[in-house]
């Protein structure tokens, strides 16, 4: 994703009509489940505005802009990991270690009830904070077994993983997250970026309010709207999913059975789960040159899963569980399982591009500069910056182009610089979480193995309850401060 490209295009935007395709693909969406389908129609629209409303020329547009998709080598990067996380899947399932580490857990009484098992994945999601995706892959991988065993909707995994995820990393500086965000605070000429970051942190309403809320549900059992309907199937009917779900990833991929005949270690599923999360800050520090902070998100998610399958495949061959045919045979299975995943990845990633061409984030951002009462203003930036993130389905493109608007703000309005900050982040996340083309919300589908539009609609009434209350926070705080 060309994040910063967005910033330099502020003054390009098409109107209230660049709007229309992001809105189109996500209505469609909801309302048709053909995720697919939807998010291409509003690619060939968006293209179809871009060339004079030229329905033909839209559609060579919209053909090319998927080819220049893989011209960005983030955006190749993400769709590699998340083609080769499916081996990461095959790989330990058929050596046996997957099973193996779900009886262990089992076993020792460490997850017992539904309970703990929801205390587990919330635990995992809060404690891995280098990367989101890389937090919801290992959680994930880790928990879906487990959370299949004790017979918990997919639906639950997947909000879970989704709404510990970014709202965790969002909160430290330590992270991808935060080189980027301090990295635009500094580029609008803010002394003290760190300390400005750090003050946000307890105003960060709506990321904090998330993790609370996904922690009350586990410990409560407690569940609303379409997420009791699936808790309530899957308790009486034994079905983790829907009739006519369409998970992202295929049952080749999360059904496929161990090896006969071998040993179910648990150190088989650690090994590789365990070299993905000591390789990620070693790839941050040496892709940042010496600085955990500046290293590049997408490039040490990729070699730490490549590292990952790399110490699996040893292992596999010094134990004699596989030989060279088998680790070829079930690596293709596992990558071949996820290429729904990739097409889908792409779509998103077309349709941000367009949302770029188009000036989408842009002409929403203008609404913040209406005149109003400086106390709203923070409030209206966490909605606006919502917006931006539902429609564009990034929250990393929302705070490249309101953080560049907000803190202006700061020294014309006299607003506090932390609250503007906190708001711009949380709107980004809490718009991220209710979009169905967000790349988190598709990597937690992915990684749960569940319908990904089932997880949107489950998801959205958590995620209402959060941003309402954190609009109330905003309005009281901009108050007050």
């Amino acid at each position: 994703m060309c994040y910063i490209s967005v910033v330099s295009r502020m003054l390009e935007t098409f109107g209230w009509v660049s709007v229309l395709p992001p809105l189109l693909a996500i209505f469609l969406a909801i309302k048709t489940k053909q995720v697919y389908l939807s998010l291409t129609l509003g690619i060939w629209f968006g293209w179809t505005i871009a060339r004079n409303w030229n329905p033909f020329a839209g559609l060579t547009g919209a053909v090319d802009s998927l080819i220049q998709v893989f011209s960005n080598a983030d955006n190749t990067r993400v769709i590699l990991f998340s083609c080769m996380i499916g081996a990461i899947i095959t790989f330990t399932q058929y050596s046996g270690g997957m099973r193996g580490f779900v009886n262990w857990i089992v076993g020792r009484g460490i997850v017992k009830k539904r309970k703990s098992a929801g205390l587990l994945a919330w635990f995992l999601g809060v404690v891995i904070f280098i990367e989101s995706s890389i937090c919801i892959l290992i959680s994930g991988a880790v928990t879906r077994p487990i959370f299949d065993k004790l017979k918990i909707s997919r639906e639950k995994l997947s909000y879970i993983l989704d709404s510990t995820s970014a709202p965790k990393c969002v909160l430290i500086p330590l992270n991808a997250w935060g080189a980027f965000v301090l990295g635009l605070l500094a580029r609008q000429g803010v002394e003290n970026p760190v300390r400005v970051f750090i003050s946000s942190i307890p105003l960060n309403f709506y990321a904090i309010l998330a993790l609370m809320i996904v922690l009350i549900t586990i410990l409560t059992g407690i569940d609303i709207g379409p997420m009791k309907k699936a808790e309530k199937r899957v308790r009486e009917q034994g079905k983790l999913m829907r009739d006519d779900a369409e998970p992202l990833v295929s049952e080749d991929v999360v059904m496929m059975k161990e090896k006969p005949h071998i040993p179910q270690r648990p150190l088989n599923m650690i090994i590789p789960v365990g070299v993905m999360i000591i390789m990620m800050p070693v790839v941050l520090v040496i892709s940042g040159k010496g600085s955990l902070m500046q290293g590049s998100g997408s490039l040490a998610v990729l070699w730490s899963v490549i590292s990952g399958l790399a110490a699996a495949a040893t292992a596999y061959r010094i134990q004699g569980l596989m030989d060279f045919k088998e680790l070829t045979d079930t690596f293709m299975k596992g990558v071949g399982g996820l290429i729904p995943l990739a097409v889908l990845m792409m779509l998103a990633f077309a349709i941000g591009d367009i949302c770029d061409v188009l000036g989408t984030g842009p002409y929403l951002a203008q609404l913040v500069r209406s005149t109003l009462p400086s106390a709203v203003i923070p409030a209206l930036i966490f909605l606006v910056s919502a917006l931006i993130a539902f429609s564009t389905g990034t929250s990393w493109g929302t705070f490249a182009i309101m953080i560049p608007i907000g803190i202006p703000m700061v020294h014309l309005i006299g607003l506090n610089p932390a609250l503007v900050t906190a708001a711009v982040l949380g709107g980004g996340v809490f718009g991220d979480h209710c979009s169905p083309i967000s790349d988190t919300t598709i990597i937690s589908s992915m990684a749960s193995a569940t319908d990904h539009i089932d997880h949107v609609r489950t998801q959205l009434p958590y995620a209402l309850i959060a941003g309402i209350a954190a609009v109330v926070l905003f309005l009281i705080f901009g108050a007050l401060l």
